[in-house]
């Protein structure tokens, strides 16, 4: 996300005055347009796909990255330790793949389907498949065996029909200046959280309703061989994010007594450069940087001898086991409303 905008968004920058003449007006006409397409699919004018098993949607009412990974990551862990075999379907941003639905498998790239599609794989190895038309995707996970779904983002995306609705939101920025796009980051009003299931905060402070969600930060792995360190036997490191927040990853790695010789930020879903990484590399003996840009970095590791100290941080969602609680028993609910699939 450029400079210029989180400043119009989420400071109180003077950009933020000189900028309202034009992203203002071109506000107002988002919101009507967000609010007419919602209605549109609740009044019944547009037509909705219903997948034979439970949809969770698992999104948010801003733009950028607010923590939607994780809580993925975590419902899979959770719905596979009580024996349900779920799947995620994702929109597969910036992926190139020449045909959709598009199923990943073992040799699938981040090119190809994106990042974020392609970490979740790895790490859960349960079926993941991509397509803009997210019904399209749950279609093609349902001869898998599949018996519940994530979508990975969506919630917006009212041509499927969703049975629970999860939104996180970053416990630090929250909504910014509560404008739409472009003039501020919402993509629909704060009233729309009324309507979920339930609101996870991701770091900072929850609200009354509000699920506390906090990162728990694994130890540090190499990308070439695999080998687990703590995070302080690590020294003279350089530290690169390209996420929705870079400042959350910075002040895990400070939190964990890591103070890097250089932070480099990039955008969330930046395609990296073998060259800019070599380059940032050199700054340290160490680079570090998270699980989401090591899944698009791993190509490189091919021939290039620095790569023996490039190391990622897996991270893990953590919520109380109260919440925990309260969210299984709603989807076990509706798991058991739809009984057993049929394809």
């Amino acid at each position: 996300m450029a400079g210029w905008i989180e400043k119009i968004w989420f400071d109180n920058h003077p950009l933020r005055f000189l900028s309202a003449p034009l992203l203002w007006p071109l506000s107002k006409v988002f919101g009507a347009i967000a609010r007419k397409h919602r209605l549109d699919y609740i009044n019944g004018k547009n037509n909705v796909y219903r997948a034979p098993v439970p949809v969770i949607v698992v999104g948010n009412i801003t733009v950028g990255g607010n923590g939607k990974t994780p809580i993925v990551i975590w419902l899979v862990e959770q719905l596979k330790a009580l024996g349900m075999s779920p799947g995620v379907v994702s929109r597969g941003y910036k992926g190139t793949s020449d045909r959709y639905p598009f199923v990943l498998n073992a040799m699938t790239t981040t090119k190809k389907a994106g990042d974020e599609p392609v970490l979740i794989y790895q790490r859960m190895q349960v079926p993941v498949a991509i397509s803009p038309v997210r019904s399209d995707a749950v279609k093609a996970l349902l001869p898998l065996g599949v018996d519940i779904i994530i979508t990975d983002d969506g919630l917006q995306h009212y041509k499927l029909a969703r049975d629970i609705e999860f939104v996180v939101i970053d416990g630090e920025r929250r909504f910014g200046n509560t404008h739409y796009i472009p003039y501020g980051p919402l993509r629909e009003q704060t009233d729309r959280l009324a309507s979920v299931d339930f609101v996870v905060c991701n770091g900072g402070h929850a609200l009354q309703g509000e699920v506390q969600m906090s990162l728990t930060p694994r130890e540090f792995v190499n990308l070439k061989t695999g080998k687990h360190v703590p995070a302080r036997s690590l020294k003279n490191t350089v530290a690169m994010a390209g996420i929705g927040n870079p400042q959350q990853f910075f002040n895990t790695l400070f939190s964990l007594g890591v103070t890097p010789v250089h932070c480099e930020p990039f955008a969330d879903h930046k395609t990296f450069s073998f060259k800019k990484i070599s380059e940032l590399s050199e700054k340290g003996q160490h680079l570090i940087m998270t699980e989401k840009d090591a899944v698009k970095c791993r190509h490189m590791l091919v021939g290039n001898l620095n790569s023996e100290n490039w190391w990622y941080l897996p991270v893990d969602a953590f919520i109380c086991q109260d919440d925990t609680n309260n969210i299984l028993r709603t989807i076990k609910k509706v798991k058991d409303e739809y009984g057993s699939p049929t394809a």
